[in-house]
Order: C-alpha cells, then structure tokens, then sequence
C-alpha cells in the first residue's frame, strides 16, 4: 500500500484526499513563509528570491486554470445556476481574472504546446492569455477552420514573441499581424476590414467619470477620426491667444459636439431631442442627478439646463414626480433663428452656431426667462468655462452679448464683444456693455 502510494505520488496521480493534503501544506508553507529580516538580502538575494516568488505565482495560475477546466467540465457551475465566471467570482475571484481563468482553460486540449510551457510556470498568465486570444484572433481571419499544424505555427511564433520579450500588448499586435496573413493566404476578412470585431464599452469609474473604450474598422474608424478631427481643431481664446486646451480636451470637446449635433438631427436651429433625464429634488437641487452618470454639482445643473438635451423633472421627497419641464426652458425655433442671426456663431471662440448651445445668461434655473435678451450662443467647451471657470456674459445696451473674462484672465476684467463684433472698434462703438 505504502509502495503504491508513492508511486502514485511521483506520477502525480494523488487521490483527492492527498492532493488536499498537498495543497493545504503549501498554503501552511507560505503562511510561514516571512520576509521581517528582508532587510538583510542582498541585491543579487533579492533579484532571486522574487524571481522564485514570479515562478511560484506563475505555477499557482496554472494549477488554478487547471482546476477551472475541471469544475467546468463537472458542471459545478451549471449546479449553482451560474456560469463559470460567475462561480469563479462569487468565489472571489476579480471579473477580468476569472474570466482569463476559463478562457485559457478552454485552450488546454487544442494548443497543448503552450500548456507544457506554462506547467513549468515559465510563463506568466497575462502572457499565456494573450497567446490565446492572439491564436483565437488569427485563426478567426482564415476563410476556412484552421488545422492542428497551422495552430502550432501561430503558437511557436507567439511564444518566440513572448521568449523574445514582447508584452502582452505586442503579442497582441503580433497576433494581428499573422491574422492579416491567414486573411491573404485563404481568402478571409483582415481585421481592419472585419465589422463583426466592432466594439464599444463604456464604465463609470470610481470618481463618477464615464471611461469609454473603441475597437472600430476601417470604414468606421475613418469616419469617427474625421469628424473629430474637424471638431477639434484649435481656436484662439477671445484675446488671441492660442487655445489653451489640450488636444485631448479639443477632442473630448469635439466628441460633445458630435452628440449635440446628432441630438438636434439636420436642423441645426432647432431644439434638441429631449433623450437625457435629470432628476432634482424639489427642496435640495444642489443634489441633482443623471439617469446614468448619477450625481452632479448645482454649476452642472445650471449648464444642462440651459440648452442640453435633458429632460428635468422635479421629485418630492419620496422622488415623486411633481413637474416635468420641457421646451419651456429650451429655446424655441424662431428665438434660435434670431439668435443664430444676431450672434452668427459662439460668442467666445466663433465656432459654427450649428455647434453652438443657447445659453440663458440668467439662468433658467434660477428664474431667467427663455428670450431673446436672455440669451447668447455658446460652443460646449465655452459653454462649460461660462459656468465653471469664471467667465461671465452680460447684455450691452447694444442689445449685444458681451464677454467678461475672470480675473486669473484679466485682472481688470473688461468686457469683450461678442466674436462676430471684435472686427469693430470698440472706442467707436454707439455704446458699451
């Protein structure tokens, strides 16, 4: 009995019960495994005892794949009512981390060559992960189901990318590359022109900010690059200066600009679709609140309403419903024509006043009146310094808009003229702001 135990065990082949045993000694080694003297390594002793610490990771993470396949092809997860990933997460496994788990478990039977690397924890599992997908990314370009020798081919290049030093990301590139090769050779789509790998995610993160994320073909990626950059490009600020933003703010600006266009549909003058909900509370409006993007300051509540595509219903205390405002705070067609026609574009930069919001420079929050005189053209980006960065904009009795820029801009704080009067004068103008 004692002999064919350890046969067993040097064969690997351990019941159950053993390989619990095996794995809780290992867990109860590494409890007992501290670093108080750290201090006492030396550099070449501490390059080695994380290079060991790498290995062991990278050893754990393939166990633990190994494992994944197992439950999975035991039904634990289906037992459970779940998925796998779901299983794995309840767990207490990150989502990401899961699902790379089953992804690179799914793999063990058609890509052998990679496993017997990763077994040895050679290789990290990020890299392990992008191999995978690198293979699956290649394999999908082909007209025709690719044949165990072709697959081996696309594995030993991307583990000669991976024993080269290539990350995850240029394993991925890599990747793309041979997929645009199985694309030539038998006739398929290169990803470039592949519509079907089209992709879009977006996430709120932790400070309430909407993180969004890309994958688009050729044709859209063209059209998207287009217009953004025909949005983004630099303007002067009002006392001609270059533009101070950076072309990534001009770019996120652009991209708003593309929702208001596409909001508004083909006519420019027109209000915008209302597809936006804001919810306010009747007796504390500073807690203001988007549908999908939660919470906002009072400054923020003040821009939407001006000219956003947003909807603004009132809540008691219980979040019922006490009034729904809709073009009655927005500017009408004939009060947009008049102001398209006054102010000929944005009063601060002179972008297009097909770009541009009507701002209520009284805010209709605060009691000012949906007229003529209430209002002025702003583009996004100006819109937001009007409400956010000191900017204010005063009626002359020119019956003209007039810019007052904050004092960190100039200290004395003079007024501005609208864009489309800064040709004149000012020492000749009939009257001033």
């Amino acid at each position: 009995m004692t002999s064919n135990t350890s046969s067993n065990t040097l064969n690997g082949m351990r019941t159950s019960g053993e390989l619990m045993t095996t794995v809780n000694t290992v867990i109860d080694s590494l409890r007992d495994l501290h670093f108080d003297d750290i201090s006492d390594l030396t550099k070449p002793s501490a390059f080695d005892t994380m290079s060991a610490l790498i290995v062991m990771r990278n050893l754990l993470e393939h166990r633990m794949v190994t494992v994944t396949g197992h439950l999975d092809r035991l039904g634990v997860a289906e037992d459970h009512g779940r998925k796998m990933t779901e299983l794995l997460i309840v767990m207490g496994l990150a989502p990401a981390f899961a699902a790379r788990l089953q992804r690179v478990a799914a793999s063990s039977s058609s890509l052998p060559t990679l496993h017997a690397h990763a077994i040895d924890g050679a290789i990290s599992g990020e890299h392990v992960d992008a191999i995978v997908k690198g293979v699956a990314h290649a394999a999908s370009r082909s007209a025709e189901p690719i044949d165990d020798a072709t697959r081996l081919t696309l594995v030993t290049d991307l583990l000669g990318q991976f024993f080269s030093g290539a990350t995850p990301t240029q394993i991925a590139k890599r990747a793309r590359t041979l997929g645009n090769q199985q694309a030539d050779d038998t006739g398929g789509i290169p990803a470039a022109e592949d519509r079907d790998l089209n992709a879009l995610s977006k996430s709120i993160d932790t400070d309430g900010r909407l993180q969004v994320r890309a994958d688009l073909d050729v044709e859209v990626g063209e059209k998207f690059h287009a217009a953004i950059e025909e949005l983004a490009k630099p303007r002067p600020e009002p006392d001609g200066s270059p533009d101070a933003r950076s072309t990534e703010r001009r770019q996120a600006d652009a991209l708003e600009t593309l929702l208001d266009i596409a909001a508004r549909g083909t006519d420019c003058a027109s209000a915008p679709r209302t597809q936006t909900l804001i919810t306010v509370p009747a007796q504390r409006p500073a807690q203001a609140e988007l549908e999908f993007m939660g919470s906002i300051t009072e400054a923020t509540l003040h821009t939407l309403t001006c000219d956003g595509t947003i909807t603004t219903m009132i809540v008691d205390g219980e979040k019922v419903p006490l009034d729904i405002s809709r073009e009655k705070r927005l500017f009408p067609r004939p009060i947009r024509r008049a102001l398209h026609e006054r102010d000929k574009c944005c009063i601060k930069c002179g972008a297009p006043a097909s770009r541009a919001h009507a701002h209520h420079l009284h805010h209709w929050a605060d009691g000012g009146e949906t007229c003529l005189e209430n209002g002025c053209l702003l583009c996004p980006s100006c819109h937001a310094d009007v409400h956010h960065n000191g900017w204010d904009v005063v009626m002359g009795l020119d019956k003209h808009p007039w810019l007052i820029p904050p004092a960190a801009v100039d200290p004395k704080r003079q007024p501005i003229p609208a864009h489309n009067r800064r040709t004149l004068n000012l020492d000749n103008l009939p009257s001033a702001a």
